[in-house]
């Protein structure tokens, strides 16, 4: 299981360039021994429409998602950010949510 990882993250940092989430949905996949999107979607508990929509780019992969992956396969969050190619260090916090925690 150790191997896998590091391969994931291996392939994940030679490829950080390109921000692509079906990287990261790919590589859980392989990691949790699944078959299918469909499989991946009943371990992480969503709906099989979402994982279709992060494909298409239809939908990011958000912060409750991030954490469901961490759950089940043990990988850090930052690991995970970092197999899709996601390579900020911080995120900005959005213009409404700062207007109302300054109010």
């Amino acid at each position: 299981m150790n191997e896998i990882r590091r391969s994931i993250s291996t392939s994940g940092s030679q490829q950080e360039e390109n921000f692509d989430p079906n990287r990261l949905l790919d590589a859980l996949i392989v990691m949790l021994q699944l078959k299918n999107d469909a499989a991946l979607s009943r371990q992480l508990g969503v709906s099989p429409a979402i994982i279709s929509n992060i494909r298409r780019g239809r939908q990011p992969v958000g912060a409750s998602m991030l954490v469901r992956m961490h759950e089940e396969s043990g990988i850090s969050i930052k690991e995970l950010r970092a197999i899709m190619g996601d390579r900020r260090e911080k995120f900005r916090m959005s213009y409404e949510l700062h207007q109302r925690k300054a109010a």
